[in-house]
Formats: structure tokens, C-alpha cells, sequence
């Protein structure tokens, strides 16, 4: 069974409770790290934990949601060891795991359709990394 985590913001909150539910539906182990609610929040409040968590190999991959998707990007990307990829299409979502190794995808709920969301998370969970010549860049990410 993989382990998924999901966390937003308010705005990401619909797509986030729906999106949990499908993923449950298929077997997945979903870590919801919140919000509890449509109400008023901060994304950073629930996203680093869910960066932490997959920085720490709790789990294998993050969901990451809120309006326009950046805030959580952003956010995601302050840990050491997370390679967040903000996503709009299936393309993007493709190539940030087989280029990027991308282990949180960032949705923008305002700016995509709930349909295109989850075939976005789809393609993301179902794409594995390249390796090869990625690898040597992916490797140069961090900083030294």
C-alpha cells in the first residue's frame, strides 16, 4: 500500500477532501494534514508538515493544493529534501516525476477543473523517475 499525504489551504480544501476519498477508494494509505474546514487558513500551517513528512520518508509522496497553487509550492520547497513541481496539465505532472523526481505535486484549484486535478494526481502517482541523466541533475539540486 503507498502512503500519500494531502495538505492545502481553503482554497484547496474541496479538491482536497475529494481527491483524499478517491485515493482511499483505490487503496492508497492517505495522511490528511489538513485543513479540517473551507474556513480562512494558512497553507503553510498544514503543508510543512506534509513536506516533513515526506522529507522523512514517512511517506512516499505529497499532494499539495491550495488557489493558485504557488503558495504551497513554494512552501513545499523550503525543505531540503523535497522537489515540489506545480502542475496544471498531466504533461507537467509526467515529466516533474521523470525528470525532476518530484516527490509533492502542487495543485492550483482556481485555475484547473476538478477532472483535470485528478488525472493530474493520477499521472503523478503513476509516473516513475527516469534516472540516467536526470539523476545527475536532480543530484545538483541541493544546496552544498
Amino acid at each position: 500500500m503507498r502512503k500519500i499525504g494531502i495538505g492545502g489551504d481553503h482554497a484547496g480544501f474541496e479538491y482536497k477532501q475529494r481527491i483524499k476519498q478517491i485515493l482511499i477508494d483505490k487503496g492508497f494509505e492517505v495522511t490528511d494534514f489538513g485543513p479540517d474546514s473551507d474556513a480562512s487558513a494558512d497553507y503553510p500551517d498544514y503543508v510543512h508538515p506534509l513536506a516533513s513528512a515526506v522529507e522523512s520518508g514517512e511517506l512516499e509522496l505529497g499532494i499539495a493544493i491550495c488557489g493558485s497553487g504557488n503558495g504551497v509550492c513554494i512552501t513545499v520547497n523550503k525543505h531540503q529534501g523535497i522537489r515540489g513541481a506545480l502542475a496544471w496539465n498531466t504533461e507537467l505532472a509526467a515529466l516533474a516525476r521523470q525528470h525532476n523526481d518530484a516527490n509533492i505535486i502542487c495543485i492550483p484549484a482556481r485555475f484547473i477543473d476538478f477532472e483535470l486535478a485528478t488525472e493530474i494526481v493520477d499521472t503523478f502517482l503513476h509516473t516513475d523517475f527516469e534516472g540516467g541523466r536526470h539523476q545527475r541533475r536532480v543530484s545538483k539540486i541541493a544546496c552544498q
